[in-house]
């Protein structure tokens, strides 16, 4: 058998059926109509963020990535949670507007902007995070033409990454922010130009689970930070460090060690450079906050057997959960966690593979894993969904279209 990954704390069961904030999962796919079903718990979600106001400095503010899950009513409940939001497409941005989140409380990132996006974000009044000096002049082009102040930070491309990290987004050549070195004449550039100077976003790398690799990247942005403020001659006055604060999905992961981090970044904090002295902070964050908060719910449609081995084809798959599948950026596919939901509590009887509806091979959600025996109608729950399973899969593939969402 293939160890499934670790469920996240906060998943109980009652008789045997997981329950979610106190419900059980018969109950949630009824309330929904059905299956494939992303639940997330805003309880789950409340916790998080309160344990991060626990391990953090207070000077250094949350913002949500929401890149890692825009289902409206999570948002409309993270308006009450963080201080800030971040946000990557004009498409993220309009979602913002039509909550009434104020202005002040978002910047917009991520390369090749179009001209539209920018124009929305200035007549908006949130903080562009500059991706290239290109970039730069068509904003502050569109600015004048439309007779607004833009309000303008860089996007540093630094010059180490985020060990360990699963995505790296900065450190050599990357399509993401201005290369060090280049950075403190395009600040003078929008200073000049009459821009709101918003200071610096630097993200160097996503999902790391080391403390000390996210220890030592905090420590290089800060000092980076503080030089470029030097070269500049301009005062900082608001710094993004980032995130990369990752969740365990696979077998042998563990944890976050949180206090370690919170510990260390207060440290520097309370001696910092004095270029930083009047400096704002945040940290971004996206799966961090909901990842584990998420489950996606799938229905059993048929048990096979094919030369000995079982599978358990279900009604979901690989369109709504890619990642899962191993189809997202993973070299060697291990499994998430994933449990019969129906059958929580008992014990393993057999071994099974879980896959989707679609047909290819690469549709599979756990493979040859330890399962109690699932029958058609049982529901197998595939946990760490709360982050880039419903928008960031094929959903429209073979025609399947898109999984119910519910905030519980």
């Amino acid at each position: 058998m293939k160890p499934l990954g670790p469920i996240p704390e906060g998943f109980r069961s009652k008789e045997g059926i997981l329950q979610v904030d106190s419900q059980d999962v018969w109950g949630l796919v009824a309330e929904a109509g059905g299956t494939p079903l992303f639940v997330y718990s805003r309880a789950m979600i409340a916790d998080r963020v309160a344990r991060l106001r626990a391990a953090l400095p207070e000077r250094v503010a949350l913002h949500y990535a929401i890149k890692a899950n825009p289902f409206s009513p999570l948002l409309h409940a993270m308006s009450e949670l963080v201080d800030g939001f971040d946000v990557a497409s004009g498409g993220e941005l309009q979602k913002l507007v039509e909550l009434d989140i104020a202005a002040s409380r978002i910047s917009f990132a991520g390369p090749g902007k179009r001209d539209a996006e920018l124009t929305a974000a200035i007549a908006a009044g949130v903080t562009i995070n500059l991706e290239s000096e290109g970039e730069a002049e068509r904003a502050l082009r569109l600015a004048d033409e439309a007779g607004i102040r833009p309000r303008l930070a860089i996007r540093v491309n630094p010059d180490f990454d985020l060990k360990g990290s699963g995505m790296k987004m900065g450190g050599g050549a990357k399509p993401f922010g201005v290369d060090a070195e280049r950075v403190p004449v395009l600040a003078r550039r929008i200073a000049e130009a009459g821009a709101e100077w918003r200071g610096f976003h630097i993200f160097a790398g996503s999902q790391a689970i080391s403390a000390d690799a996210i220890i030592e990247t905090q420590a290089q942005t800060l000092t980076l930070a503080a030089r470029l403020t030097q070269e500049s001659g301009l005062p900082l006055p608001h710094l993004n460090l980032g995130g990369g604060f990752g969740i365990p999905y696979f077998p042998g992961d563990t944890p976050l060690d949180l206090a370690a981090v919170g510990a260390a970044l207060a440290e520097r904090m309370d001696d910092l450079p004095v270029e930083l002295a009047d400096t704002d902070f945040c940290l971004e964050l996206g799966r961090y906050l909901v990842g584990e908060a998420g489950v996606y719910l799938t229905t059993v449609i048929d048990r096979k057997v094919s030369h000995g081995e079982v599978f358990l084809v279900v009604d979901g798959g690989m369109h709504h959960q890619l990642a899962a599948s191993g189809n997202f950026g993973t070299v060697v596919r291990r499994n998430y966690p994933v449990a019969i939901a129906t059958r929580f509590d008992a014990p393993v009887e057999e071994e099974a593979s879980v896959v989707g509806c679609l047909c290819t091979p690469l549709d599979r959600l756990a493979e040859k894993g330890g399962f109690p025996r699932a029958e058609p109608g049982d529901i197998v729950a595939v946990f760490c969904a709360g982050a880039y399973g419903a928008t960031a899969s094929p959903m429209q593939f073979l025609g399947q279209g898109p999984a119910r969402e519910m905030l519980v």
